[in-house]
């Protein structure tokens, strides 16, 4: 009896848009001037969704107990959104792009052979972010959800990540904020009014 190895089930990603990938790094080839922006941009820039959402929990003091619970369930719905993420990652185990097509160009040094490719976990945080804000603040949401689109598009730009990767992230970070944003609008607010009543009332109300 025979045990197939986990890179023989393995998704292979430069099946599905391979094509594509290897156009946007060949793009990246002829643009150096971007190529900087593009690699601190996946390091720090979730410091944009950060920023966003303490303008939101700002503006939520103010507001009722929905819009508190909402704001201080996004940490969390972010990283249950990771955390989904990352569990897929291992189960379909896509080797990194620049495992499958070693001669494309790339920014970024290759990760890990573990660290898996399918979906993008900096897409997911980044979608998770996005839609929590559109649900708090249209405004708010709507630079982040540019700041996101930005986010995917530079993973596949530095060689991080075929176009499908990212796409899936995106859908993954979407929907667990959705989902994880109106629960928390539904069943968070009488413990807000709580915390509000108590020593975190300078923090929770104005």
């Amino acid at each position: 009896m025979t045990t197939s190895s986990p890179t023989a089930q393995a998704l292979d990603g430069a099946a599905i848009d391979g094509g594509l990938y290897t156009e946007v790094t060949d793009f990246a080839r002829h643009t150096h001037w971007l190529n900087g922006i593009a690699s601190a941009y996946g390091t720090y820039g979730f410091a944009v969704f950060v920023l966003l959402l303490l303008i939101a929990w700002w503006r939520a003091r103010r507001q009722g107990s929905a819009a508190m619970a909402a704001v201080l369930a996004t940490p969390f719905v972010v990283v249950l959104a990771y955390v989904l993420n990352s569990g897929i990652k291992v189960v379909f185990q896509e080797p990194r792009p620049c495992r499958a097509l070693p001669h494309d160009f790339l920014i970024e040094a290759c990760p890990a052979p573990d660290d898996y490719a399918f979906p993008s976990n900096h897409t997911t945080v980044a979608f998770a972010f996005a839609v929590a804000l559109v649900l708090l603040n249209r405004w708010l949401g709507s630079v982040a959800l540019l700041a996101a689109v930005v986010m995917a598009a530079s993973r596949v730009y530095v060689g991080a990540h075929y176009p499908h990767d990212v796409a899936v992230g995106a859908l993954v970070g979407s929907v667990v904020a959705l989902v994880g944003i109106l629960v928390a609008r539904r069943f968070a607010p009488p413990l807000v009014d709580r915390l509000r009543e108590g020593a975190l009332r300078p923090l929770l109300g104005s």
